[in-house]
């Protein structure tokens, strides 16, 4: 028998469902992957262990989570005295933005339920933040992330984010027709350097169009571009706000003619009980970001 299907039946009874269990779990697993290795461990226990909809178990289900609950509730406390008090190291890059805006919160709660956890937090581009993970000098990397993760890595998705166009509120731009309409745009565009997410796909967007746009400024980060059209050099390409993050001198012009970019938790080899739980409590984080933003496009 597997022991990871069984762990993934606790959760779906611990939570009332495969949905309730996705969001709890402090791993990222999909939906899809969760029901069919439940179907599996049905399959190799010959039984129906619950109802889909509504959610119930069922007599032999009842008794198999009662048989593994006591093991699986108790699997963080056994982990932590065999450590004996020795703290677990949690190697993560991610971006400037990441580390800068959102990572402060989710510390914050690491230490409150894990304060053992020892962290080492790396600032990089996407593509250095790969490396040092096919390197092995981090465990955990928050970058943006394709349909599938590159091959032998593992991802759960966090967020999807737009790409904009920053201008100053007082610049009177307050369309991309605004750009689109000229024959050679005029204002100076100020960007990420190009092997970026952001740059790729807006390049991407350009060629499409049969558009020239070069950068006159690149930066090593969001954040500098903000700082540097709020001081009127030029246009930012950048993402939209999250979070109720907005400047107050900056308008965002969303190209939503490019894909968003996903984001998400990267990771090769199987994750520690400590990196599972940053792993979720990012979820979290992402989750409230995503009500908080679709607040604001309600309230706008």
């Amino acid at each position: 028998m597997n022991i990871h299907h069984l762990e993934l039946f606790y959760y779906v009874a611990k939570h009332g469902g495969i949905m309730e269990a996705v969001r709890n779990m402090p791993y990222g697993i999909q939906q899809p992957a969760v029901s069919g290795q439940i179907i599996q461990l049905e399959d190799n226990l010959g039984v129906k262990l619950f109802q889909r909809r509504p959610f119930a178990l069922s007599p032999a289900g009842k008794r198999l989570y009662e048989s593994i609950r006591p093991f699986f509730d108790n699997i963080e406390g056994i982990c932590d005295q065999i450590r004996d008090g020795t703290s677990e190291l949690i190697r993560l890059g991610a971006p400037k933005i990441v580390l800068d805006r959102y990572f402060p919160e989710i510390v914050r709660d690491l230490r409150e339920t894990s304060p053992s956890v020892k962290l080492a937090l790396r600032e990089g581009h996407h593509h250095e933040v790969v490396e040092r993970l096919l390197a092995e000098q981090i465990d955990l990397a928050i970058s943006p992330i394709q349909e599938t993760a590159p091959k032998g890595f593992e991802h759960t998705p966090l967020m999807e984010i737009q790409i904009c166009l920053l201008v100053r509120r007082d610049s009177g731009i307050t369309s991309l027709d605004h750009f689109w309409g000229q024959d050679r745009i005029s204002e100076p565009l100020i960007s990420l350097t190009p092997e970026e997410t952001v740059t790729k796909q807006f390049v991407s967007f350009l060629e499409e169009n049969e558009l020239s746009w070069p950068p006159l400024i690149e930066l090593s980060s969001l954040d500098l571009i903000e700082r540097y059209v709020a001081k009127g050099i030029g246009v930012g390409l950048g993402i939209e706000a999250l979070g109720g993050e907005a400047h107050p001198s900056i308008h965002r012009l969303p190209v939503k003619s490019i894909p968003p970019i996903r984001v998400g938790a990267l990771w090769r080899h199987k994750l520690s009980s400590a990196g599972r739980r940053v792993v979720a409590l990012c979820r979290r984080q992402a989750e409230e970001l995503e009500r908080q933003r679709a607040a604001a496009k309600g309230s706008a």
